[in-house]
C-alpha cells in the first residue's frame, strides 16, 4: 500500500428522529454541552471526537451511524478504497470551514466515512 495513511476514527454521525430529545441523551452521556447546535446538525466535541446528531440523516439518508477516519489527502484515500474494491456513495464535499466528507461503502455494504480537514 503506498497511499495516504489515516489518523483515526475521530468523527461519528447518528441519525436521529428527534433531534431536541437526542440531544438532551448524548449531553448526558457525554457529559458536556453541544458544541455546534442547529436545526439541521448538534455536534459535541469530547476527549477529541466529534459526535454529530443529524435528524432524519440529513441529506446522507444515514439509516445507521456512520464513523468518519480522518486522513491527510481525502481525494488520495478516495482513490485507493475504490481500487480496492470499495464503492463511491458520496464524493467527496466541502461541508464548511474548509472541511471535505466523502463516503464508500464496502463489500458488504457498510459506509465508511472520510473526512479531510483543509
Amino acid at each position: 500500500m503506498t497511499g495516504s495513511s489515516t489518523q483515526g476514527i475521530k468523527t461519528v454521525l447518528h441519525p436521529v428522529s428527534d433531534l431536541a430529545k437526542a440531544k438532551a441523551v448524548y449531553a448526558a452521556l457525554l457529559g458536556v454541552p453541544p458544541q455546534t447546535d442547529e436545526s439541521f446538525y448538534v455536534g459535541f466535541e469530547v476527549e477529541g471526537q466529534h459526535i454529530g446528531l443529524v435528524p432524519g440523516g440529513g441529506s446522507q439518508g444515514m439509516s445507521a451511524p456512520v464513523a468518519y477516519w480522518h486522513v491527510p489527502d481525502i481525494e488520495a484515500k478516495l482513490a485507493e478504497v475504490t481500487a480496492a474494491g470499495a464503492t463511491m456513495k458520496e464524493p467527496a464535499h466541502d461541508v464548511g470551514g474548509g472541511r471535505l466528507v466523502a463516503t464508500v461503502t464496502d463489500l458488504d455494504g457498510n459506509v465508511l466515512g472520510l473526512l479531510q480537514d483543509q
